[in-house]
C-alpha cells in the first residue's frame, strides 16, 4: 500500500530498499506469537507514536483460556490488537500490527495480517510449541517472516540451526536472537525481514510478487 504522509523522526535508512523520491511508502509488518512472548513490548519498544494497545486484565473467569502458568509476571493481554509506526529514513514508513497470542482470538489473524509484507514471530524458546500455530498459519497464507526469539530469562538458548530444527523450518528462513524491550535489538529483527523479503524478491520468478 502506497500513501503520503508527513516525516516522522528518521531512523538510519535500510539499504537496497528502493522508494520514490516523491512519495512516502508505508509497509505494513505482523508481529506474532504465542501468548506472553513479548509482541506488545516489541511494538512498543520500536514505535515513535504513543503505541495503540488493546490490553486487558486477565480475570479468574478467562484462567480456562489464558494459561498464565509459565508467564509468571502476565496480569494482562491483548485482545485485539497492537499498533505503532515507525519511519525508515524520511521516505518509507513502516506500520506495526501485533496480533492477539490466544486461540480464542484467532479470528482475528486475517484482519491484523490483510496487506502485510511479512511477519516477524516471536519465539520463547522455553515454549516452543505454542509457536508452531503462527508459523502453519503464515506459511498457509504464503506471507514471509522471520523467526525471533525473546531472551527471557528462564529460556534456553539455541543456535539458529537448533530453532529452525525444533520448529521444523527451512534453511532459508533467518533466525535471530533479540531483546523485545531494546529498540536497537527490535529494529534488526525488522532489518532482517526487510532484507528477507528484498532476497525473496530477487530470486522469486518473474511471475510472482513477493
Amino acid at each position: 500500500m502506497t500513501t503520503s504522509h508527513n516525516s516522522a523522526a528518521p531512523v538510519a535508512p535500510i539499504a537496497g530498499f528502493a522508494v520514490s523520491a516523491r512519495t512516502t511508502q508505508s509497509a505494513k509488518i505482523v508481529i506474532a506469537g504465542g501468548f506472553g512472548v513479548g509482541k506488545t513490548t516489541f511494538v512498543g519498544a520500536v514505535s515513535e507514536i504513543n503505541p495503540l494497545s488493546t490490553e486487558a486484565s486477565m480475570t479468574a473467569a478467562a484462567a480456562p483460556h489464558d494459561d498464565a502458568s509459565k508467564v509468571a509476571t502476565k496480569t494482562s493481554t491483548t485482545v485485539a490488537m497492537d499498533f505503532g509506526r515507525i519511519a525508515v529514513g524520511e521516505e518509507i514508513v513502516i506500520y506495526l500490527f501485533g496480533t492477539p497470542g490466544q486461540r480464542r482470538f484467532a479470528f482475528m489473524w486475517d484482519q491484523v495480517s490483510l496487506g502485510a509484507l511479512g511477519a516477524v514471530i516471536l519465539v520463547d524458546t522455553a515454549r516452543m510449541a505454542e509457536s508452531h500455530a503462527p508459523i502453519d498459519y503464515f506459511e498457509s497464507k504464503g506471507l514471509p517472516f522471520v523467526i525471533a526469539t525473546n531472551g527471557f530469562e528462564h529460556s534456553p538458548v539455541g543456535t539458529a540451526d537448533q530453532v529452525r530444527e525444533a520448529l521444523s523450518l527451512g534453511s532459508h528462513v533467518p533466525v535471530v536472537q533479540i531483546d523485545a524491550r531494546e529498540r536497537n535489538s527490535v529494529k534488526h529483527a525488522l532489518i532482517t525481514l526487510v532484507e528477507h523479503l528484498l532476497v525473496l524478491k530477487a530470486t522469486a520468478p518473474a511471475h510472482v510478487t513477493v
